[in-house]
């Protein structure tokens, strides 16, 4: 019926009337996502006879209510198929200032039609392949980014901005081909970087530090949603540099870190707010290379190097740890450098931790991100062991029991998750240098197998990267508890009494045969397969591992 009614006005009414009618239906559907299939024809001919109105010259305020009834509409993509086509595309191209050369941003009643052209076409866009085809005819990206250069450095048009980098998004997210265009052509790496900088107002203090106002306000709505749907751009444009960039474009990659630094140190509106724009912050700086990720930190300065001193003057010289790491004033300090940003990824990498679901997609990328810094730089990787790997004292517990950061990530490394837990194992292992000895004494033996067996060092050795050589000290603590400490297990145990202490030599006889027999029993029925080490540290059946020994064997006496 309201189609119907909706359908009558528009083919025959006047402007106030199309205006009244469409709003009442705007008003009635705006939450409806899934529509009746009975009226489905009445739905294609309202957004047809919308886009004729859409023709006339007719106000402002009734462009908007045929805009917004056709945002509605083009959730049903069904409805989409005979509507989208290159003149109906055009016809929101115009009215979205999307066809203008010149600064046509000058009107602000025309501000609501351009948001409202915009969110036709993201609606449109997403669900329609025919719109996805007529977007690259039209070259829509180009488009869009003109109309980014014309409002980036205005701040009363987040809404335009928004919903521009939204279309953005989605235009990136389903052509591989416009991720290249973006890139390369249309410098979207330059460009989306400088409208993250102006939705954080970021004022520079070097080539690559902003300046950070702790007690500033939070991030307007508009200008957090603004620079989330930046932030997501920007993903899809830079998703395979990580992999292959050209060095002239490290200098870009490294003021476009100095960006997410800054995005990471500030909040937004709300702590879900702030949540959402600091994981798509990791998610971006998951595509930046490594070797340019060294400007998460930087050197304090000559004000912050003096409050630091005055800092440890204050401590008493035996406090060697708390010299270590200093805390003032919202700084958090390592080794002469800045480790504010590296702190906000590791709390962030916590409460996704305790979040306890969606390891996958909310925990798997902000420790990839602090696993690939800590091999590629040693101050960032020196903080985090001593934030995640503190020396050892209490080995009473086992190290998967207790609410440190330490114990969560041990825990993970038995996930049932494969990739959750691959990548929580590789986390400490890098932050131990690859060396298991070093791995074990924080995790046990039965938590780190898996790791150790996937990389073929169940026998010990270190990995095939190079680290410093820098020497861990153990507490004193540790060294008296060491001997007793279970090596599977990983903490302390009490000495257990030997029960074959009091058996007779016949005793210890019998029950070693009975273990035999039953081992071989289990062999037989393959419920038990023995498995060795071959030279190369990983596992394979105990035969084959005997025989790669023998041959080794042969070959060295042939040798001799």
């Amino acid at each position: 019926m309201d189609e119907e009614r909706a359908l009558y006005i528009v083919g025959a009414g006047e402007a106030g009337a199309i205006e009244r009618v469409l709003r009442d239906y705007s008003d009635k559907h705006r939450a409806t996502f899934k529509f009746e299939s009975t009226d489905e024809d009445k739905r294609k001919k309202l957004c047809e006879g919308i886009f004729k109105v859409l023709l006339k010259d007719i106000p402002t305020t009734c462009q908007v209510s045929c805009l917004e009834v056709l945002r509605i509409l083009s959730r049903d993509k069904k409805v989409l198929v005979p509507v989208t086509t290159k003149e109906n595309m055009q016809i929101l191209l115009r009215l979205a200032k999307l066809n203008e050369s010149d600064d046509s941003l000058e009107k602000v009643s025309e501000f609501p039609v351009i948001v409202e052209s915009l969110k036709c076409l993201c609606n449109i866009v997403f669900n329609s392949q025919m719109a996805q085809q007529l977007s690259l005819e039209l070259n829509l990206a180009a488009k869009l980014c003109n109309l980014l250069r014309k409002c980036k450095d205005r701040k009363f048009i987040n809404d335009i901005k928004c919903f521009d980098l939204r279309l953005l998004f989605v235009l990136s997210l389903l052509h591989t081909d416009i991720r290249s265009q973006l890139r390369y052509e249309l410098q979207g790496l330059p460009l989306l970087t400088q409208i993250l900088e102006s939705a954080f107002s970021i004022k520079w203090t070097d080539e690559y530090e902003s300046a950070i106002d702790h007690n500033g306000p939070p991030l307007s709505p508009q200008e957090t949603d603004c620079a989330i749907e930046a932030l997501k751009a920007l993903f899809n444009v830079t998703v395979d540099s990580w992999k292959v960039h050209k060095e002239s474009e490290s200098h870009q990659f490294r003021v476009m870190a100095a960006v997410l630094r800054h995005c990471l140190l500030i909040v937004g509106p709300t702590e879900d707010k702030t949540e959402e724009l600091h994981s798509n912050a990791v998610n971006l700086l998951s595509n930046v290379p490594v070797s340019c990720l060294d400007v998460l930190i930087c050197p304090l300065t000559h004000e912050e190097t003096a409050q630091e001193a005055t800092t440890l003057d204050e401590l008493p010289s035996d406090k060697t740890a708390e010299k270590e790491t200093v805390l003032k004033s919202n700084t958090m300090v390592y080794n002469g450098m800045n480790m504010e940003a590296i702190h906000v990824l590791l709390n962030f990498m916590e409460k996704r931790i305790d979040k306890g679901s969606s390891y996958r997609e909310g925990l798997t990328p902000v420790l990839s991100l602090l696993t690939e810094c800590s091999r590629a730089h040693r101050n960032i990787r020196k903080f985090l062991k001593d934030q995640v790997l503190p020396p050892l004292r209490d080995v009473t517990n086992r190290p998967e029991v207790g609410s440190t950061v330490r114990n969560k990530l041990v825990r993970l490394m038995t996930h049932v998750d494969l990739g959750v837990k691959q990548i929580a194992a590789e986390f400490l292992f890098v932050l131990c240098k690859e060396r298991v000895d070093s791995l074990l004494k924080y995790t046990g033996y039965g938590n780190a197998a898996g790791l150790l067996a996937a990389r073929g060092l169940l026998a010990g050795g270190r990995g095939d990267n190079w680290y410093s050589e820098d020497e861990d000290t153990d507490t004193e603590e540790y060294k008296n508890a060491k001997p007793n400490i279970n090596l599977i297990t990983g903490h302390l145990e009490e000495p257990m009494p030997n029960p074959i202490d009091e058996m007779t030599e016949e005793q210890k006889e019998y029950e070693a045969m009975k273990l035999v027999n039953m081992l071989d029993k289990l062999s037989r029925e393959e419920l038990l397969k023995p498995m060795g080490l071959k030279p190369d540290g990983t596992i394979t059946p105990l035969e084959e591992a005997l025989n790669q020994y023998s041959v080794i064997e042969e070959t060295s006496s042939d040798t001799d």
